[in-house]
């Protein structure tokens, strides 16, 4: 074959079209268990961050769920939130209790640095100081925004991140807490 401008258009199109083509056939065959990991991932957070109870678990709206007791009563909720960190979106499930205490907090993804950023889903003693924490409706801060929690060493970034994402769950809790609160009145 001749080496001319029709030849080369020609090749390159049939192997884009080849490439395209095998693109969607293994998106086509791996979509389904993708998402199936990413549910079951999602699944294990909540019950992670809610106490154990003999009940069940409701999607209220999406990325918000509440844990009922058998007996009705509510246990806790279980909100993903997300905040921009150093390496991109820090997405957490935090589990609040029905008085508002934070009663866990897990790491679903982040893309921060490994060895620094990364701490948040390692160091027991930055995640750690989050659980049983009552904020009493204030917002989290970190020691160095003039709160009292501690940041992860060279990693302030990640800190605020995973702080804003808690704060985020929390404003939606209470948000929820005063929607119940007026539809009773």
């Amino acid at each position: 074959m001749q080496s001319s401008f029709k030849n080369m258009v020609f090749s390159l199109g049939g192997i884009c079209l080849v490439c395209a083509a095998l693109l969607g056939v293994v998106y086509y065959y791996t979509a389904g268990p993708i998402a199936e990991a990413v549910k079951a991932k999602q699944d294990a957070a909540i019950s992670a961050v809610l106490p154990s109870f003999d009940g069940k678990i409701d999607e209220l709206e999406p990325n918000i769920y509440i844990g009922k007791a058998s007996d009705g009563s509510v246990v806790g909720y279980a909100i993903l939130s997300s905040a921009s960190g150093y390496g991109g979106a820090v997405t957490l499930m935090t589990g609040i209790t029905a008085d508002g205490t934070i009663y866990n907090v897990q790491v679903l993804s982040h893309s921060e640095t490994p060895g620094l950023g990364a701490k948040c889903t390692t160091d027991e003693g930055f995640y750690g100081q989050f659980r049983n924490l009552n904020s009493q409706g204030s917002i989290l801060r970190l020691k160095k925004d003039g709160g009292s929690l501690n940041a992860i060493s060279a990693a302030t970034i990640t800190s605020r991140a995973y702080t804003n994402a808690v704060n985020s769950a929390l404003e939606i809790f209470y948000g929820l807490i005063e929607e119940e609160n007026y539809e009773e009145d």
